[in-house]
């Protein structure tokens, strides 16, 4: 019996499709196609933009201190609600750590997580992700809709949302480094 090459090559394609869903290669693979396939966060037309107005906001930093939204009332604010166990914002934060890097100090990051601490330092250590995280009170009245994983928001100095982004965007693109200068220069 003679084997033809399409059938190698079927057979071949089979255990790539299969890789996908049974070994660390396929999950690896879906970090990287969900990476490949987010765009940069689209910006909100200036007349169609809501503003907070309540920044009463009780959170809690990486060492389980309790503080306040209202410290950045007033700054360029990114907030992003993740958590370690989705995939897409596993593949999201990768972005977020190389805007991060750029913009520390500039711009007032909130890494906002629900889940509890040790999974969280795990995650971030195996993902080599130095970003303040924040935690989530839950039962608190919040600033922004937390309740989809994950969104993101860009705030102006004015506590206008210049973006809101369901699901994952690239936020390493010259597209946002343009805004948040604009932002951060008002």
């Amino acid at each position: 019996m003679k084997i033809s090459r399409k059938t190698i090559l079927n057979v071949i394609l089979i255990l790539f499709i299969l890789s996908f869903f049974v070994t660390p290669i396929g999950y690896y693979g879906k970090i990287w196609l969900n990476r490949a396939f987010s765009f940069s966060p689209s910006v909100i037309e200036k007349s169609e933009r809501q503003q907070i107005t309540d920044y009463d906001w009780q959170l809690k930093d990486e060492d389980w201190n309790f503080f306040n939204f209202k410290r950045s009332k007033g700054n360029v604010i990114l907030i992003n609600l993740w958590a370690s166990w989705r995939l897409p914002s596993e593949a999201e934060l990768a972005s977020i750590q190389e805007l991060y890097d750029k913009y520390k100090g500039k711009v007032d990051f909130y890494i906002v997580t629900n889940e509890e601490q040790e999974p969280v330092n795990a995650f971030m250590e195996e993902n080599n992700f130095t970003f303040p995280v924040t935690y989530l009170i839950i039962g608190e009245k919040t600033a922004v809709d937390t309740s989809k994983v994950p969104t993101s928001y860009v705030i102006d100095k004015a506590g206008n949302i210049v973006i809101h982004n369901e699901g994952i965007a690239d936020w390493s693109t010259t597209k946002v480094y343009n805004l948040l200068d604009e932002l951060i220069a008002e």
